[in-house]
């Protein structure tokens, strides 16, 4: 048995080998940084089995600690990466990165109907803002998006933009399915999912860290009646 373990970790390697190259290459450190404490138990079990478990099983016990701290600090970094919270208001369809707080969407209707927030320049985003003079939810969130990309962008407005303040009377009317995508969570998440996307979501949005009081309202209205709280 012996005999065929090397040709088990040259297999191992391979395979190693194959899944960073079929990586694309903006995630292929994210993916060589995974795999190396299952590397150094793969050949700390392979040393130990040879007869070297003076290398092998410290190599070993080495890798296993280096696992689970990795897996450790993914649970107290709040759950799953990549994670998108969706807002949909009469004009606009918004959605927010909870890794990186970074804010997009795309219009509705009007003249810019269908274009991305991002691909339109200073004076479009402030066209846009006084068409939506109507629509103060709208504008709410227009306005949360201006403040991460102009901050100094209510000079043009003449002084006239808002601060996006709400209460959650505005909110009764939210549906539950609406609620899960505010947070960013599958229907039927548990209430400690709820309350890890709502902490971290509150990190990114909340007004005392620059963000947006109307973001952050919705998102306590979300929580609050996923959680039966209304």
């Amino acid at each position: 048995m012996i005999v065929y373990l090397p040709l088990a970790l040259v297999l191992l390697l391979f395979l190693a080998g194959w899944l960073i190259l079929s990586t694309p290459p903006e995630k292929s450190a994210a993916v060589i940084v995974s795999l190396l404490p299952l590397s150094l138990v793969g050949v700390g079990v392979l040393l130990t089995l040879l007869g070297r478990g003076v290398i092998g099983v410290p190599m070993t016990l080495i890798g296993l600690s280096w696992w689970q701290r990795k897996r450790a600090v993914q649970r107290a970094g709040g759950g799953r990466r990549g994670q998108r919270s969706r807002v949909q208001t009469g004009a606009l369809d918004m959605e927010l990165d909870h890794d990186t707080g970074d804010m997009d969407g795309q219009v509705r209707g009007g003249q810019f109907s269908g274009s991305r927030l991002s691909q339109l320049g200073r004076k479009d985003l402030m066209t846009l803002y006084a068409e939506l003079s109507g629509d103060a939810e709208s504008r709410a969130v227009l306005e949360a998006y201006l403040d991460r990309r102009f901050p100094d962008w209510r000079a043009d407005s003449g002084g006239g933009g808002g601060h996006g303040e709400s209460s959650h009377d505005e909110f009764e009317q939210m549906s539950r399915e609406e609620a899960y995508q505010i947070l960013g969570l599958q229907p039927g998440a548990g209430e400690e999912e709820i309350h890890q996307a709502w902490r971290r979501m509150m990190k990114k949005v909340h007004p005392d860290s620059g963000g947006s009081a109307f973001l952050a309202a919705k998102i306590n209205a979300a929580k609050d009646l996923l959680l039966g709280r209304r």
